[in-house]
């Protein structure tokens, strides 16, 4: 359903509601403001009669008055007897209106008389031994009460139809911006970076106007990420490609050589190596890709021990070299809270990059410090060369390495960021105070849970 018909329907629903509950009001106020008048000119006419009654002699029995009523020409559709009475018994009728109905029976006051499957309304109105009875047809006056529902109800209608017209053309009128505003989107191109043009909208739309430039922008820097993203990884993976083409080609060349048995291993194991670097290259791609994609199942971990398992994991590459990693934790540190399987991935990023870039014989120490704002410092140290505030800042970029001599990838410390910030945490790049850097990664603290 489109918003135009939905706002159609609720406005208009909630108008006729409205509307058809106050029509409703009106009509029964009137109907009985109706019924009022008409019993009140029954009276009026019966007091009226009774005054003319009064101007004459009362007769003694109805002889007196004539061997007959008198009949008289009724005015205004209203019906009249006078009767004489004595006592509780009508002794006869002395005057009446011309087709008037046997009112002799009806009751005092106001009441509904039934004569000849007719109802009428009367009211019979006592001067000593007189009696006049007034009466009008009920039928009458349902048709007055349908031909006032039929001048009130039909205006009523037409209104309420153009009504729901006009809010129609009102609607279209007032969704108009928004209309400019789909047109504007989709005439935009793929890839287009200009800024969307001023759009002449109202109040209310200007914050839905804010919120799509700001999404296009975002979008739009994506999209920049994912390209340089994408030249980064093709250029990354390109050379040990070429590496990997090139060494193969030496050992076809020298495969039919019996005497260049060394230069076809050397050839083999470089391209085992290439293969080998192009493999990590893409698990680490594989990684970003994942911490991206999908949620993060939190739990709760304790950071030393992740240390511990990121240290093992570390032997597998720089084997001896990672005996030099010491940990420095405060007594009863606490825990974090974050996958296990990710944190440790994260430490064994930061304490790799110590290894690499620190010298051989200086030690890489790894701190783990609680903070009393509920989140704990965990810091990997080295002593190289550090880096400088620019490069600090490049650091967490995909693809970018401080030092090209120095093998690696450029993905390691992207994917400790990646870890931080779905985790809610942060990586900082902190220059020590001397030679080297400080890695520090912060986590939200665990609630403490006992004693475990």
């Amino acid at each position: 359903m489109s918003l135009r018909l939905r706002l159609l329907l609720i406005i208009g629903v909630s108008l006729t509601a409205l509307w058809m509950i106050v029509a409703t009001w009106m009509f029964m106020d009137a109907r009985q403001s109706l019924r009022d008048a008409l019993d009140n000119r029954l009276a009026a006419s019966a007091r009226m009669v009774a005054g003319l009654v009064a101007q004459f002699p009362e007769p003694e029995d109805i002889s007196a008055a004539g061997n007959a009523p008198l009949d008289v020409v009724a005015r205004d559709g209203v019906a009249c007897e006078v009767s004489l009475v004595r006592g509780a018994v009508t002794v006869g009728t002395l005057a009446r209106t011309a087709g008037s109905p046997d009112l002799a029976g009806a009751d005092p006051g106001f009441s509904v008389h039934v004569h000849g499957n007719k109802r009428w309304r009367t009211y019979v109105l006592r001067q000593g031994d007189i009696q006049i009875a007034t009466a009008d047809s009920i039928d009458i006056r349902e048709e007055l009460v349908k031909e006032l529902v039929l001048s009130a109800g039909v205006p009523f209608v037409v209104a309420l139809l153009g009504t729901l017209i006009v809010l129609w053309f009102g609607i279209t009128r007032g969704l108009a911006p928004l209309e400019r505003i789909r047109v504007l989107l989709a005439k935009r191109r793929p890839g287009d970076e200009s800024p969307l043009p001023q759009v002449k909208a109202p109040e209310e739309l200007r914050p839905l106007l804010h919120t799509i430039e700001r999404l296009l922008e975002r979008l739009q820097a994506a999209i920049i990420r994912e390209r340089r993203f994408t030249d980064s990884a093709a250029h990354e993976l390109r050379t040990p490609l070429t590496g990997v083409k090139t060494h193969i080609q030496v050992a076809k060349l020298v495969s039919q050589r019996p005497d260049e048995s060394a230069t076809l291993e050397a050839a083999l194991n470089s391209a085992d190596q290439g293969v080998q670097q192009l493999e990590n290259i893409l698990q680490r791609l594989l990684e970003l890709a994942r911490l991206d994609a999908e949620s993060v199942q939190i739990e709760v971990s304790d950071p030393a021990d992740a240390v511990y398992a990121a240290i093992e994991a570390v032997k597998h590459v720089h084997g001896k070299a990672a005996d030099k990693v010491r940990i420095e934790s405060e007594h009863a540190s606490g825990s974090v809270r974050a996958a296990r399987p990710l944190l440790v991935a994260a430490l064994q990023n930061l304490i790799d990059n110590a290894l690499r870039y620190g010298p051989p014989d200086s030690p890489v120490i790894v701190r783990i410090n609680p903070q009393a704002d509920g989140t704990i410092h965990i810091s990997v140290l080295d002593e190289g060369r550090g880096l400088t505030e620019e490069e600090r800042i490049q650091a967490v970029n995909r693809f970018w390495r401080g030092d090209p001599e120095v093998p690696g990838h450029g993905l390691g410390l992207s994917i400790v960021d990646a870890i931080a910030r779905r985790h809610g945490g942060t990586l900082e790049l902190l220059p020590r105070n001397g030679r080297g850097l400080e890695a520090r990664l912060t986590l939200p603290m665990a609630p403490d849970t006992g004693d475990r």
